[in-house]
C-alpha cells in the first residue's frame, strides 16, 4: 500500500482536528502539507504527533495573540511554555540557552489521551517513508544529507495560482507537489524573469 503526500496531508489534517476537539481555540491547519518533505523543524522535532502538538501550541498562541517566541522564532519562551503544558507538553527544568523550551515531550496523560492518533500518524509515517524511500546511493541531495543535518537548505517562496505562498526548499518541493488547501493546486515556485541571460 503506497501512502501518497495528499494522503499523509489527510492523516496530519486529521490529528490537528483531534487536538481541536481538545483544544477548541485551536485554528485550523491551513496547509498540513507543509509539513511533509522537512525531516525537521527549527524546533529539533522529527515530523510526528509530538511536533504536530508543539504546532498546535504556536497556533494557540497565535490565536491569544501572545508572543510566544523570540529569536526569529527560535527561543521558545515561559509563555509557549505555559500554552504547552495546557497540551499536554512536557519540558526539561532550564531552558536550553538557544532554543529555550522548545524541546517539549509527551506527557504520560497526553500519550494515553492521543493514543489512536499517535497510532494512526505512526503508520500514515511509515507508509509515506517507505513509499518514497526510493533515492539511491548515486542521488545527489547535498551537503545537509552528506554531514547528516536536518537538511534546512535555504527556503524560496513558492505559490499557488490563489496568490498563497510558502517557503520551502527546493528540493522538497521536487519531491512532490505541495498542494494548497485554499485553491487544490501545487505550489511552484515561480521562474526568475532574465535568468541566465548575460
Amino acid at each position: 500500500m503506497s501512502t501518497t503526500p495528499p494522503v499523509l496531508a489527510a492523516e496530519l489534517a486529521q490529528a490537528w482536528a483531534d487536538i481541536q476537539r481538545h483544544h477548541t481555540e485551536l485554528p485550523d491547519l491551513a496547509a498540513p502539507e507543509s509539513l511533509i518533505g522537512e525531516s525537521s523543524s527549527a524546533c529539533g522535532h522529527e515530523l510526528s504527533f509530538e511536533r504536530l502538538l508543539h504546532e498546535a501550541v504556536h497556533g494557540i498562541a497565535a490565536a491569544r495573540g501572545v508572543r510566544d517566541t523570540s529569536r526569529a522564532g527560535r527561543y521558545h519562551n515561559r509563555r509557549f511554555l505555559a500554552i504547552a503544558e495546557e497540551l499536554g507538553l512536557d519540558h526539561p527544568e532550564e531552558p536550553h540557552p538557544s532554543s529555550g523550551f522548545s524541546l517539549v515531550t509527551l506527557t504520560p496523560e497526553a500519550k494515553r489521551r492521543y493514543r489512536p492518533t499517535i497510532e494512526r500518524l505512526q503508520r500514515a509515517l511509515k507508509a509515506h517513508t517507505a513509499a518514497t524511500a526510493t533515492d539511491t546511493a548515486r542521488s545527489f541531495r547535498g551537503p545537509a544529507a552528506r554531514h547528516g543535518s536536518s537538511g534546512g537548505g535555504v527556503r524560496v517562496k513558492a505559490v499557488c495560482d490563489c496568490g498563497r505562498n510558502v517557503r520551502v526548499v527546493p528540493s522538497v518541493l521536487a519531491q512532490a507537489p505541495i498542494m494548497c488547501g485554499g485553491c487544490g493546486k501545487p505550489f511552484r515556485i515561480p521562474e526568475v524573469v532574465g535568468a541566465g541571460v548575460s
